[in-house]
This record gives structure tokens, C-alpha cells and sequence, in this order.
């Protein structure tokens, strides 16, 4: 199984080590095509590619191409993650979103009542569940 896992990075880098664990939790059911999401030490400037911004963009679509599942961590609000969600249900993927209530943020009403229950699921979580949460929903994948 191959996932694609979204999260803030030019949006803002607060919950990189969150992101951190969840990488580290979805390796251990697939192979995570964006591991670098999870990297403690990428910026909120992003990746440093001779190549550019095309580039970025052309090899993420490609891996999202790739990918059996999505898994968004929606809390930090990204203009990047919104596209990969919208480009994702375009191309009929399975899509889980995360969202912790607890920030005091209001996730937008294009992801949470895109909600279906079944091949696109918003959850709200607490940060000391999320390892539970991922396994939860990964057993289910099966």
C-alpha cells in the first residue's frame, strides 16, 4: 500500500513534529510516498530544489497518482493541502482527514462536509491519540 500523507509546510511548520510521528506511524502499515512532510528540519520555505516550483508540483501530483490512500492533517489551514484534497477526490482516492478541535481553529466547510463517511472521513483527534487513530483506521484498509 502506498500513502500520500499531506501537511502544512509553506502554510506554516507548527506541527512538524507531529507530523513527525504521524510519518512515523503510516510507515509502519505502507510506504509513505511524501515522508519528507514529516522531516523536522524542512522549513516553512519548503523543499531547496534546483528545479523549482514545477517540479514540486508535477513529482507531488505523481505520487498522489501513485497512492492508494491520502492522509491530511488539516489543523494548520495550507493552501497546498486544500488542492491535494481537492485533486485527490478527482482522482477517487481514499481520504482521511485530521483535525485537532483543540487549536481553537474552525476546519473549513469544504473538507468537513466533505465528509462521506466512507471513501473521504474527517476525524477530529487530541495529538496524544493519533497513533491510535491512524491504526484504527488502517485496520480497516485491509
Amino acid at each position: 500500500m502506498k500513502v500520500y500523507f499531506c501537511g502544512s509546510i509553506r502554510g506554516g511548520r507548527d506541527d512538524a513534529e507531529l507530523y513527525h510521528r504521524m510519518v512515523a506511524k503510516l510507515q509502519s502499515f505502507a510506504t509513505v510516498l511524501t515522508e519528507h512532510v514529516g522531516r523536522r528540519e524542512l522549513g516553512d520555505t519548503g523543499e531547496h530544489v534546483t528545479q523549482g516550483d514545477r517540479f514540486i508540483h508535477d513529482r507531488d501530483v505523481d505520487w498522489l497518482r501513485q497512492s492508494d490512500v491520502v492522509v491530511a492533517e488539516v489543523t494548520q489551514p495550507s493552501l497546498g493541502v486544500g488542492y491535494e484534497l481537492g485533486r485527490a477526490v478527482d482522482m477517487k482516492k481514499k481520504v482521511l482527514c485530521l483535525f485537532r478541535p483543540s487549536s481553537g481553529r474552525r476546519l473549513s466547510a469544504m473538507i468537513r462536509g466533505a465528509d462521506n463517511g466512507d471513501s473521504f472521513v474527517v476525524r477530529d483527534y487530541c495529538q496524544d491519540e493519533i497513533e491510535q487513530v491512524l491504526e484504527d483506521f488502517f485496520s480497516n484498509q485491509k
